[in-house]
């Protein structure tokens, strides 16, 4: 059995999930703000006790790149570096949103819904939104279709999606849905599924299976958009 560390920090989360032998994972989620700090390494010693392994006894250290929280995303990346560098452990680099498809293939509302097709898309702040489109493909996991975008809402592409889910439909609403030809039914929807620990081990364990895993210097974090934050002038026209 493949023993795989998933880190995610790029949310408000602090999330961490460790793979077991004929047993499901055990988890540590919860929303921290900016107190992932103090949780992460304490979480990764519990856990590690708890599966009666020590570190260097993984196979490899999954790990959320973004896009998302700025601090947050480089908090989980150092983390895991320091991590994976004592231990000698490749690591699994995965997209949030990549993560979210991941958790999404298997709930029981997208499953039930009978969807081909899906777009993530999350709130980016700044009035703008991470987003990307996939489909179903082998196991009936959600591929992602091309790369991940970062546009107003209106730009989000929904023709031809069955199934809409992210943090961006409570943020932005009827403004996601410019380029939808027909409304998506509440079955076809989900806007409280966000990035967590489980949804990168999934990712991790498809890339492991398909030998995937990098040397740990070659990780670094995935910025879609190079600002991080509007300019006093830039936010007062925003608003005005």
């Amino acid at each position: 059995m493949t023993h795989i560390l998933a880190i995610d920090t790029s949310s408000a989360w602090c999330s961490v999930a460790l793979s077991l032998a004929n047993a499901p994972p055990i988890v540590r989620h919860q929303k921290v703000s900016a107190g992932a700090s103090q949780l992460l390494l304490p979480w990764v010693q519990e856990l590690l006790s708890e599966a009666s392994i020590e570190l260097a006894d993984l196979d490899a250290i999954a790990i959320g790149i973004g896009p998302g929280a700025f601090t947050g995303v480089r908090l989980g990346v150092a983390a895991v570096q320091g991590l994976a560098t004592a231990a000698r452990l490749p690591v699994l680099p995965i997209a949030s949103l990549d993560a979210i498809a991941s958790q999404l293939a298997q709930t029981p509302a997208f499953i039930a819904s009978g969807a081909q097709s899906c777009v993530i898309a999350v709130d980016a702040r700044m009035g703008e939104v991470y987003w990307a489109r996939y489909r179903v493909g082998a196991n009936l996991l959600l591929a992602r279709q091309d790369d991940i975008h970062l546009t107003a809402p209106e730009g989000v592409e929904l023709t031809q999606i069955d199934f809409l889910a992210g943090s961006a439909i409570a943020e932005f609403g009827d403004r996601l849905f410019v380029t939808a030809p027909n409304p998506f039914s509440s079955a076809h929807l989900d806007s409280t599924i966000g990035v967590n620990a489980l949804g990168v081990l999934a990712c991790a364990q498809n890339m492991w299976s398909q030998g995937l895993q990098q040397d740990i210097h070659l990780l670094e974090p995935l910025y879609i958009r190079n600002k991080v934050a509007l300019t006093s002038a830039e936010r007062s026209q925003q608003h005005g």
